[in-house]
């Protein structure tokens, strides 16, 4: 395969991580993508709902179940999220998917369609979450508390994600000084595989993140992924790594637009994700 080089964070950075940032907003899963932040906006104080929808292109994506790699585009990236005190509920993932095949790397899992041509379409990941503060609210650090399940409603012929359920919890912090922001979010994800005689994965997952504003613009950085902290591969629960640089416009009405650049095997070569929403 010719797969780029690997990069996989260290055992202590493990234990050191903290991070994430509410700006970078865009689809998401474990086999192809790894789980979104929090939204950190749900705890202004006069902020009770939010809502955003919209789309990815990503380029160079390997599909490791089905074996290829190609152009995914993702349709109705969305993220619903609603907050009463210091209790909010999240419900976001990806309405539809669309893979080109542009190379096979190697031969599809069992279940996975062969690459025949044709480009494979499937439903995304749909995610549900609780996060709770649990610092007070004269702390200048937020910290919270995020735990969820993601469910499975893709199906194994095309390829494209794995029909199981995970479950994940992390803990997360924000600090905030002036129009400077700078967040993080470390936890674990339980993941089911589909490798015989390895029925659960153990994951970390992690982010980290900093955006500024400036007037009604919020540009931001974030760097997110997942590992397993072990050199073995389990297929379809692949190391991902990807950062995102981009830039939010609007306040109650927002857009935002983020570049991606994979940094690991099997995160995307490049790509973009365009969302657009409401908070009040």
């Amino acid at each position: 395969m010719n797969l780029r080089h690997r990069s996989s964070p260290g055992r202590l950075l493990l234990l050191a991580s903290l991070a994430v940032l509410w700006p970078a907003r865009g689809g998401a899963s474990v086999q192809l993508r790894p789980v979104d932040p929090m939204d950190w906006a749900l705890f202004d104080t006069s902020r009770t709902v939010l809502a955003g929808i919209g789309l990815g292109l990503l380029t160079n994506q390997v599909a490791s179940l089905a074996g290829t790699r190609g152009d995914l585009l993702e349709a109705g990236n969305f993220r619903f999220a609603w907050r009463s005190g210091r209790v909010g509920l999240e419900l976001a993932g990806t309405l539809f998917r669309h893979f080109t095949d542009e190379t096979v790397v190697t031969e599809p899992f069992i279940g996975a369609d062969p690459p025949n041509g044709e480009p494979r379409s499937d439903a995304g990941d749909i995610r549900a979450a609780t996060i709770i503060r649990i610092s007070p609210m004269t702390m200048p650090v937020l910290f919270a508390l995020r735990f969820g399940t993601r469910l499975p409603t893709t199906s194994e012929q095309p390829g494209l994600d794995r029909d199981r359920t995970d479950f994940f919890a992390t803990l997360g912090a924000r600090w905030s000084h002036g129009d400077l922001s700078v967040g993080g979010e470390s936890g674990v994800a339980i993941n089911g595989t589909r490798v015989i005689g390895v029925d659960q994965l153990d994951v970390w997952t992690y982010s980290l993140s900093v955006d500024y504003r400036i007037g009604a613009l919020v540009p931001h950085a974030l760097i997110i992924g997942q590992n397993d902290v072990h050199r073995r591969v389990i297929r379809g629960n692949e190391d991902l790594t990807e950062m995102r640089f981009g830039l939010r416009a609007g306040d109650r009405t927002w857009v935002a637009a983020s570049f991606v650049q994979g940094l690991a095997d099997y995160s995307p070569g490049r790509g973009l994700l365009l969302m657009a929403g409401v908070s009040r």
